[in-house]
């Protein structure tokens, strides 16, 4: 078991744009497996500590499905969903206790590999930092949120893709919303975070602010296969993620 990783799997959200209100987004199907367990059984393969599933939308069925797995995860709910920040902060009950580092994934992105897993961890210890984030680098990256990074590295701003100056929407480097953090820093993170938004949603991104403001170091690792990072928001990037998983080597 590695006792100094933990992971928590946000898999809450309602998934408007799949159209079907009645089906949580991570209930999907690939090949007959919910988008949700193949996020689990990333997880198992990693061995931590623990594993938190934050479920909330239609969460029943998420709950029932998961505990038929058998597999040794807990689940936190998140009622009502008020965004990735707000996800995550469901999570500090579980985390009594621990000490290292919390990996913090998606239930709707399916294709992440194992090999990509261990290399964003390893990367974040070796460098001794308070957050890693895992990036990708896409031909268009239009929509994402751009990784900028200061000459030794580190990332020093992630601007969405609105908010960039058309030399920031140059870069390629895009954030995956995958992460992984020093877990007092993540929780200390959190309490300053506001839902200062349209939306008056706590964003995890958020967090990253409080990092820079504290001079605490911030790094990224690219996904070698930016397929890898895509989430399935609609029924046209569902059939995407099972064409890649159909083509993928085991």
């Amino acid at each position: 078991m590695n006792r100094n990783l933990a992971v928590v799997i946000m898999a809450a959200g309602k998934g408007t744009r799949m159209n079907n209100p009645d089906l949580a987004k991570v209930m999907y199907s690939i090949n007959g497996k919910p988008l949700v367990e193949y996020v689990v059984d990333l997880a198992v393969r990693l061995d931590p500590a623990r594993i938190v599933v934050v479920v909330g939308w239609q969460k029943d069925a998420v709950v029932q499905h998961l505990m038929k797995t058998g597999k040794q995860i807990v689940f936190a709910e998140q009622t009502p969903q008020r965004g990735t920040g707000h996800a995550v902060m469901q999570a500090e009950s579980h985390m009594q206790k621990f000490v290292g580092d919390v990996l913090v994934l998606s239930g709707d992105v399916p294709l992440l590999s194992y090999n990509t897993m261990m290399d964003l961890i390893e990367f974040h210890r070796t460098n001794n930092a308070i957050t890693t984030v895992l990036t990708a680098e896409f031909e268009d990256p239009t929509g994402y949120g751009r990784i900028l990074r200061n000459a030794g590295g580190d990332v020093v701003a992630i601007v969405e893709h609105d908010d960039a100056s058309e030399e920031q929407r140059r870069v390629r480097e895009i954030n995956s919303g995958i992460y992984v953090f020093d877990v007092v820093h993540l929780f200390q993170g959190l309490k300053h975070i506001t839902p200062s938004n349209a939306q008056e949603e706590y964003y995890l991104t958020d967090v990253f602010e409080y990092f820079w403001k504290s001079k605490l170091k911030v790094c990224a690792v690219k996904a070698t296969d930016p397929r890898e990072i895509l989430g399935v928001n609609t029924p046209g990037q569902l059939e995407e993620a099972c064409a890649y998983m159909a083509g993928r080597s085991p």
